[in-house]
C-alpha cells in the first residue's frame, strides 16, 4: 500500500513553493512586484529544492513569477537541475500559454504543469493539454482576491496585476470541466502575510469541485496548515516563507499535523 494512502483516505500533502525571478528564489507580500523592489532574494532554487527533498516534502511547486508579464518562458534550466537531484513530483508554472509550453516543461522534468493566465486567455488550452497529457498532469492555478465591500472572490491574472471579473467558484468549476486534475488556490489577500490561509475561500472551492484543492497564501505556522486542511477542507497545503526562512522544516510541520490527527506521509 502506498505511503500516501491508507484505509481509503489520502494523506494530506505538504508542498514547498518557490517563486523564481531571474533564476533566484524570491518572496514578497500580497503579490509584491519585482520592478518596484518589493521582492526579497531568499536563495538558490536548486539548493532550496534539494533541502526540501531531504526534509520529506511530498511535492514541490515552482512559479516563474514574471514570465507572463514579461513574455518569458518557463524556468527550464532550473527545473532540469532540480529533476536530476530530487525525486518528488515537480509542478511548474509561469508563462504557460500553448501546448508547446506544456511540452517544454514536461521535457525539462516537470511532472505537472500549472496554467493560470493562459487558461483565462484561452480556456481550451486546458482541455487540449488534459487530453494530450492526462488530467493528473494539469494544475489549474487561480489567484483570487476578496471582492471589496461584497461577498465572494474575483480571479486575477498576470501575477495579480489584472482583475478578470471572473467569479472564483464559477472559474474553479470551469477548470474541472476543462479537464484539470487539481486546483491551486492562491489567496492574494494572505500572500506572504503569515496570518493564515483564507479558510472560507478554500472551503468554498473544495466543496464546489471534486478534484483536489491545494491551499496557498498566508501560511505562518504549522497551526495554519492544520486549520486549512481541517477547517478549509484542502487536500494539500502549500507554503513558502516559513520554509525559506528556516522557521520550520517540512518534517516538523508533518509531526504537528500527525499530532493533530491528520494522515501525512512519513519521512
Amino acid at each position: 500500500m502506498s505511503a500516501c494512502y491508507a484505509l481509503g483516505v489520502l494523506a494530506k500533502r505538504i508542498i514547498p513553493c518557490l517563486d523564481v525571478h531571474n533564476g533566484r528564489t524570491t518572496r514578497g507580500q500580497q503579490f509584491g512586484k519585482a520592478e518596484k523592489g518589493e521582492l526579497k532574494d531568499v536563495g538558490d532554487p536548486v539548493d532550496l529544492a534539494v533541502r526540501y527533498n531531504e526534509q520529506g516534502a511530498d511535492e514541490m511547486v515552482f512559479y516563474d513569477i514574471t514570465a507572463t508579464a514579461e513574455g518569458r518562458k518557463g524556468i527550464v534550466s532550473v527545473i532540469t537541475q532540480v529533476a536530476e537531484q530530487c525525486f518528488m513530483p515537480l509542478t511548474v508554472g509561469g508563462g504557460v500559454n500553448t501546448l508547446g509550453d506544456f511540452r517544454t516543461l514536461f521535457l525539462a522534468g516537470a511532472d505537472k504543469v500549472s496554467v493560470n493566465s493562459g487558461a483565462v486567455k484561452n480556456p481550451q488550452i486546458v482541455r487540449e493539454a488534459s487530453d494530450h497529457y492526462g488530467a493528473q498532469a494539469i494544475v489549474f492555478s487561480i489567484d483570487a482576491k476578496r471582492r471589496e465591500g461584497k461577498s465572494g472572490w474575483e480571479v486575477y491574472i498576470a501575477g495579480g496585476r489584472k482583475n478578470t471579473g471572473l467569479d472564483l467558484l464559477a472559474w474553479a468549476v470551469k477548470g474541472q470541466e476543462l479537464g484539470a486534475g487539481e486546483i491551486v488556490l492562491n489567496s492574494m489577500d494572505g500572500d506572504g502575510m503569515n496570518t493564515g490561509y483564507d479558510l472560507e475561500a478554500t472551503r468554498a472551492v473544495a466543496r464546489a469541485v471534486d478534484i483536489p484543492v491545494i491551499a496557498s497564501g498566508g501560511a505562518g505556522s504549522p497551526k495554519h496548515m492544520a486549520e486549512v486542511l481541517l477547517q478549509g477542507e484542502a487536500d494539500a497545503a502549500l507554503a513558502a516563507g516559513i520554509f525559506h526562512r528556516g522557521e520550520y522544516t517540512v518534517g516538523q510541520v508533518k509531526e504537528y499535523l500527525a499530532e493533530a490527527g491528520l494522515l501525512v506521509r512519513k519521512i
